[in-house]
């Protein structure tokens, strides 16, 4: 294998990282109103499990409410199952045309617990970008054995370690930017 093509699959790796987190830390529920918190939620759609969004409209008319308008009748039911049984720990209200989640306020105490949550959710995400690293390293030291120069391989090293600590920035900013948003009142 090339050196380049260590360093774009630590590079696709580190960037997997940094997704993941993102897409994980939109699913915590921060005080707000976001259509994301339904993401992770799906239910039974003819036989096959189907994301809410796929069976409903989602809006956010405020900042405290997520309505759910079912495309079918017959979905109500299955929504409101799929919300109550899902981690989100709101409870479903259905007038018979539109499901409504109130987003409570957050305690103080599960604002800390939320931060907790996410920040674990960043260092999971600091380690698979550590172990990217690890990874191409231990790849262009086994090419050295093969012939590769002591120095391209340094080279190579180097540009995996800048890669790596432009993932972690980002992985900060995701984190601090979820903190935040938790953490405002």
């Amino acid at each position: 294998m090339e050196v380049k093509e260590y360093i774009d699959n630590a590079r696709d790796n580190m960037e997997l990282a940094v997704e993941y987190l993102d897409d994980t830390l939109s699913r915590i529920r921060a005080g707000k109103a976001s259509a994301r918190l339904l993401d992770g939620i799906r239910v039974d759609y003819y036989g096959s499990q189907a994301p809410i969004s796929n069976v409903a409209n989602i809006s956010v008319p405020d900042a405290r409410t997520i309505a759910i308008t079912p495309w079918e009748k017959g979905m109500f039911k299955v929504i409101e199952k799929a919300i109550i049984n899902s981690e989100l720990g709101i409870t479903p209200e259905n007038n018979g045309e539109v499901i409504r989640l109130s987003i409570p306020p957050l305690t103080e105490d599960r604002r800390k617990q939320l931060v907790k949550q996410c920040k674990a959710e960043a260092e999971n995400a600091k380690v698979s970008v550590r172990n990217a690293r690890r990874e191409a390293i231990d790849g262009l030291k086994k090419e050295v054995k093969k012939g590769l120069s002591e120095d391209t391989e340094k080279d190579a090293e180097n540009e995996v370690q800048k890669v790596h600590d432009k993932y972690m920035k980002k992985i900060d900013d995701v984190f601090a930017a979820k903190e935040k948003e938790i953490l405002t009142v």
